[in-house]
């Protein structure tokens, strides 16, 4: 097991960036309201387990229909791209279903809102460079904070308000634009170099 620092934090960041769990705040109140309440535990806990079996399996599950993890990292890059995107010019370009369902801690919350395309995309994606264990690490770090976020989304609005919360938005959309970036030039090479 060899545990890097410097890939745990990036590995964390990038997941950080892309869950965007501090811009989701207006959703989850949003969510709060209609269901009444939030099971932040066993949103959580089904969300870190999605996306550690994804890290696990994802790369069998392509491999079983013939894509490799360079061409999958690629069309992850393009995700992140438009992920970025969203955030940093106010747009939405996935439109997301209207539900009000009692079971909110498992949809929409725990899939698609944290564990959702970008996020699996991601993961496959920092595999491809970074160690796993690593990357466990940086998503159970990721799920800890998502869990804290959950409990105390109201008190974080009143604290960094709107602009606050959008201006988090935007930073974080510049730094998975350059993550998408380094993503697919990492990626593509390696597509050139194997064809």
């Amino acid at each position: 097991m060899q545990l890097n620092f410097k890939e745990i934090f990036t590995a964390f960041m990038v997941l950080f960036a892309v869950i965007d769990i501090i811009g989701s705040i207006p959703i989850i109140i949003d969510l709060r309201k209609k269901a009444g309440q939030i099971q932040s535990e066993k949103a959580s806990i089904i969300a870190g387990i999605i996306l550690v079996l994804f890290l696990f399996l994802g790369k069998s599950i392509l491999n079983l229909i013939g894509i490799d993890v360079n061409s999958f990292a690629v069309a992850g890059a393009f995700i992140l791209f438009f992920i970025a995107l969203e955030m940093i010019l106010g747009i939405t370009l996935y439109k997301q279903e209207e539900t009000t369902a009692v079971t909110t801690a498992v949809f929409p919350l725990a899939f698609p809102l944290i564990a959702g395309p970008g996020s699996l995309t991601t993961l496959l994606s920092l595999r491809a460079e970074f160690r796993t264990e690593n990357i466990v690490i940086a998503l159970i770090m990721n799920v800890i904070f998502i869990y804290i976020v959950l409990k105390t989304s109201s008190r974080i609005e009143r604290f960094i308000g709107q602009n606050g919360i959008n201006i988090i938005r935007k930073v974080f959309g510049v730094v998975l634009l350059a993550i998408a970036v380094k993503l697919f030039a990492h990626n593509i090479k390696a597509l050139f170099e194997i064809a």
